[in-house]
């Protein structure tokens, strides 16, 4: 019968392996895993015999020209290759303590906002951190909220400011939205129109769970009505050319430097604008490289304010 000293015992036995089982999970193939861990096949064979011989049963059996992991193979495996995914977090919080300008950020970001802002923010903070590597995510509001509450990325620009307790965030800066609609349309030649007027428009929309989307329907409501939806895209500049080929009205930040042909944006009366906020857990410590870029934004919000 097993006890915990046992279960700690082939822990530790384990650890030496995790990386090659997390592989093995992957390819399937042992040379190929042994290539990819920079160690010789037969090696690869000793350390796998050995931890099967030492769990009882085997982690692996032939399948095809390669392997493929057992029922309990692949609970080590999937074990391993979170024990390996922290593992390289804590690696590159090291390394980044050490020197943090060398870091890598994961940022996530909404669609909308990676034509100007982003661009913008990431060049100036480039200025004085060149050697900051970052990964970009885009996606819906809710999918990169989602994301950052998982840890997968490090931070987030979103709109509106997310209001998950476990979740901190600084608003960046205020974008105005627009009603855009095809040129010939009966309001194109307005200066502003009032939401209230917009209730018989057929909407072109982006799709639930983006910010955006939420906002508009938030403010039809405030407005007395429903708004009637003929088509939802993922994409703004989608929902754009659908505006253009006279299918749907639709709630926009303004097109740089100018509409595209065939649409015409129309100031809201009164003025709308959206809140684009930086998130990141407030439950879990940033890396160091991603610390720096937060305190950017919030040197960037008092200079601004």
């Amino acid at each position: 019968m097993t006890n915990e000293f046992d279960d700690a015992r082939l822990t530790t036995e384990l650890a030496p392996a995790a990386a090659l089982l997390r592989v093995l999970k992957l390819t399937s193939n042992l040379t190929r895993a042994a290539a990819e861990l920079g160690i010789p096949q037969p090696t690869a064979s000793r350390r796998l015999a050995a931890l099967s011989a030492r769990v009882g049963v085997p982690l692996t059996v032939p399948d095809g020209r390669g392997i493929r992991l057992t029922r309990v193979g692949r609970l080590l495996a999937d074990a391993s290759e979170r024990a390996v995914d922290i593992l390289n977090h804590g690696v590159r919080q090291v390394r980044e303590e050490i020197d943090p300008d060398a870091g890598h950020v994961v940022l996530g970001f909404l669609h909308l906002l990676g034509r100007s802002l982003v661009p913008g923010l990431l060049r100036d903070f480039r200025l004085e951190h060149p050697r900051t590597r970052f990964s970009l995510v885009q996606g819906s509001r809710r999918d990169i909220v989602d994301d950052l509450a998982a840890g997968t990325i490090d931070l987030a620009l979103v709109a509106p400011p997310p209001h998950d307790e476990d979740l901190g965030s600084v608003v960046l800066t205020e974008q105005e939205l627009f009603v855009a609609v095809p040129t010939d349309h009966r309001l194109a030649d307005r200066s502003s129109v009032r939401l209230a007027e917009l209730a018989d428009e057929v909407f072109v929309m982006l799709e639930p769970g983006y910010g955006l989307r939420q906002i508009t329907d938030d403010l039809c409501a405030k407005a007395g009505f429903t708004p009637t939806v003929a088509f939802e895209g993922q994409e703004s500049d989608t929902v754009r050319g659908l505006v253009a080929a006279g299918l749907g009205v639709a709630l926009l930040p303004a097109f740089e430097p100018h509409p595209p042909p065939g649409v015409a944006e129309i100031r809201l009366d009164p003025p709308v604008t959206r809140k684009i906020s930086l998130a990141w857990s407030a439950d879990r410590p940033l890396s160091p490289a991603a610390a720096v870029f937060r305190e950017f934004v919030h040197d960037r919000v008092r200079t601004q304010a």
